[in-house]
């Protein structure tokens, strides 16, 4: 791709683009919007900036009346040769995330990126498929059938015989709309440069089309067994022709190739050639002839199966025969994007390469924190044996695993980075309490499904009334974090995080009118926390524990789609920006409270108490008991750190006069379809609390019961009369 880019001005050409349809690779377009946008990359990522800036991107397309529909990739593939390609960018990605911890230079997108991007494809109603064969074959089949252009940065899809070619991602310029005149009207276009294969070939002697599937194969190939050969051959044909600086090699290298290919008719006797400079008929060109003509094969394009799919929304056909034996309803869950592409390579390869996010590389990987989580969707997809599910991932297995079935069927191998290199292990599967079947999931009752998602977090089904319906999976995953993650997190993690929730509920409903000013001055307040990009790299404490917080969330996300959806799916631009969570966390470090970020309205306030109250209560004062004994020694340095002090403030915010009407009637309105009356479970907790988790009676004990009730009396959602299924007291 890059030997394309390079000679711009002579393999492309200018494009005024409107008024079509257009294929777009998803990956690429995911990629390269996030990363050209200069978003955050060192503190986990900005995801309400990215969704904006994808929205952006599909109205300008619709602005120049382009038609977009979205192939996404994301497959491992079932040869080994495309499973090693994968390694690779597995330990590259590595490499990017701990440079960007230290302060280097890396390219690493957030590890809720493309959950992101697939919702904002959903809302806006673009046309989108996961696709779960090879995605570059397709989009180009499709493209051909429906004589479009196809936009990408895939060096795969450049060599790929496209009737109306494709447009690098790099140079479409879609955030600059120019007036284009035809005729006597001006309509709005977009500036792009078109790449195509005619003029690729002409520029080669105008070498035969025929030839590029042997090109690709021989220049591109992935594969493991290939590579020492055409080493080889590049050396006996002396290509390229001079010593160069090992930066130039390899563009010299493709250039030199395809004038040595252009000299021959065509794929036959081009294949011939390659055989006589690597020798004759002896074992190692035979077995080079056997690799370069299957290579060929994955680079021919045949009649798309995409078509169907996107004008009749019919199901895929020509699955590989291993995705072919899923259930249908998998097949098209995982087509419409109701399923990531983890879930298909965990049940049908029986592996996966986890995310590496920026985070401590002097720890574990804070996907171990996880772990249980994933046991668990292994168990539903593999049917593996019961375990004890909610052990912590650092610790050893005890005599009552020795029973355990961890054969390779019931395992799933999981690649993840170990210090600073890719390490595989053997993850065993975890059955559920419920015996639930992959092929019957959807067919299963919500209160069963609901019970193990429930029961895999920790979390009681009491915790759900007590925040909005649409928060409730990102509460109950807080509270998983709160007692799996290693180091344990500090309360002042806890409050940044809550935050940063508060922050995207008005970022969702973007409080404006009249009577709105003290709100609109939180949310500028909370807007204006924004760390900026370290020297150094980020807070390496910080960076893991909210690493291993998105990793739960990531992993809960999927086990909710895969259990059809017991609680709504959270918007996941709203949840998390990595910049405010950071500064916010500053803040506190320097003795600022979370009420003090949230003056001005008590509404914003309301909503971080029940959700803290919320958090609090699940968890239990044992944990924030050990915290507090480790913080007495600097509790003069942070006084705002004590449990003590946050019922104080609590107390105070309980005496404040009442809400301004039209405020809160907008507020409540956040809850409406989602939320249940807590004054249900109320009476019940208050009289279980002290019992359920053993508190002793103390002033402080006392005081922290005090957090669970004042977060269930200050409730501003009430139950709303159409409530739906999600939502109902159970």
């Amino acid at each position: 791709m890059n030997y394309v880019v390079g000679n711009k001005t002579t393999f492309l050409v200018n494009l005024k683009l409107r008024n079509t349809r257009l294929v777009i690779d998803g990956n690429s377009l995911y990629r390269g919007l996030y990363l050209s946008s200069r978003l955050d990359q060192q503190h986990g990522g900005d995801y309400a900036r990215f969704a904006d800036c994808v929205r952006r991107f599909f109205k300008v397309l619709s602005f120049c009346d382009i038609r977009p529909f979205v192939v996404l990739g994301g497959s491992m593939g079932h040869t080994q040769n495309q499973f090693s390609a994968l390694q690779h960018r597995a330990q590259a990605d590595i490499n990017a995330a701990h440079a960007l911890s230290a302060g280097g230079r890396g390219a690493s997108l957030p590890v809720l990126g493309k959950a992101v991007f697939r919702q904002v494809l959903s809302g806006l109603e673009v046309p989108f498929v996961q696709c779960v064969a090879e995605a570059e074959r397709e989009m180009a089949s499709l493209a051909n059938q429906w004589n479009c252009a196809v936009l990408t940065m895939d060096s795969i899809l450049y060599i790929l015989d496209l009737k109306e070619g494709c447009l690098p991602t790099i140079y479409f310029q879609w955030d600059e709309v120019k007036m284009c005149k035809k005729k006597a009207a001006s309509e709005r276009c977009i500036d792009a440069w078109l790449f195509s294969i005619d003029r690729f070939c002409a520029h080669f002697n105008h070498m035969s089309k025929d030839l590029l599937p042997l090109f690709a194969a021989m220049a591109l190939n992935d594969s493991t067994d290939l590579r020492p050969t055409m080493k080889t051959f590049f050396a006996k044909a002396n290509i390229p022709k001079r010593p160069l600086q090992s930066e130039d090699w390899t563009r010299e290298r493709i250039d030199g190739l395809l004038h040595w290919l252009a000299r021959s008719p065509g794929p036959r006797d081009a294949l011939a050639r390659v055989l006589h400079a690597l020798g004759g008929p002896h074992s190692r060109a035979a077995h080079a002839h056997s690799l370069l003509s299957s290579g060929m094969e994955r680079y021919r394009l045949t009649t798309s199966n995409l078509v169907p799919f996107f004008t009749e929304g019919a199901p895929i056909p020509n699955l590989p025969a291993p995705v072919r034996a899923l259930p249908g309803c998998v097949l098209q869950a995982m087509a419409k994007g109701q399923l990531g592409f983890f879930i298909l390579n965990a049940v049908v390869w029986k592996r996966v390469v986890l995310h590496t996010q920026v985070e401590d590389f002097q720890l574990p990987s804070c996907n171990m924190t996880s772990q249980p989580i994933r046991q668990v969707l292994y168990g539903l997809l593999l049917g593996g044996r019961q375990t004890q599910a909610d052990r912590r991932p650092d610790e050893e297995a005890g005599p009552t695993d020795a029973g355990m079935d961890s054969g390779s069927a019931h395992c799933v191998q999981e690649f993840a980075r170990q210090n600073l290199e890719l390490w595989s292990s053997s993850v065993p599967a975890v059955q559920t309490k419920t015996l639930l079947y992959l092929e019957r999931l959807n067919q299963g009752g919500l209160q069963i499904r609901l019970e193990v998602l429930l029961d895999t977090l920790g979390v009681k089904e009491s915790v759900l009334p007590l925040v909005p319906c649409h928060l409730g999976l990102p509460v109950c995953v807080t509270c998983y974090w709160l007692t799996h993650a290693q180091p344990t997190p500090d309360l002042q993690h806890l409050h940044a995080l809550l935050l940063g929730l508060v922050h995207g509920e008005l970022e969702r409903l973007k409080p404006g009118g009249k009577g709105k000013k003290d709100l609109k001055a939180v949310r500028k307040r909370l807007c204006q926390l924004q760390v900026q990009r370290q020297r150094n790299g980020p807070d390496p404490g910080a960076a893991h524990t909210f690493s291993q917080w998105q990793s739960c969330l990531r992993m809960s996300l999927l086990l909710n789609q895969l259990l059809c959806f017991p609680l709504p799916e959270p918007q996941c631009a709203w949840l998390y920006r990595g910049t405010l969570v950071h500064q916010a966390l500053k803040e506190m470090e320097m003795g600022k409270s979370p009420e003090e970020l949230l003056q001005g309205d008590d509404l914003p306030g309301q909503l971080y108490r029940d959700l803290l109250g919320a958090v609090q209560g699940a968890v239990g004062p044992a944990l924030f008991q050990r915290k507090k004994r480790r913080e007495r020694g600097t509790r003069r340095q942070a006084p705002n750190n004590t449990l003590a002090q946050e019922c104080e403030r609590e107390d105070e915010g309980e005496d404040d006069g009442e809400d301004d009407e039209d405020q809160e009637e907008e507020w409540q309105c956040m809850g409406q379809d989602h939320m249940v009356q807590r004054s249900e479970v109320k009476q019940h907790n208050v009289k279980t609390a002290g019992a359920e988790h053993g508190w002793e009676t103390s002033w402080e004990n006392l005081l922290l019961l005090v957090v669970v009730l004042v977060g269930q009396q200050g409730a501003i959602f009430p139950r709303s009369p159409s409530s739906d299924e999600h939502c109902a007291v159970r």
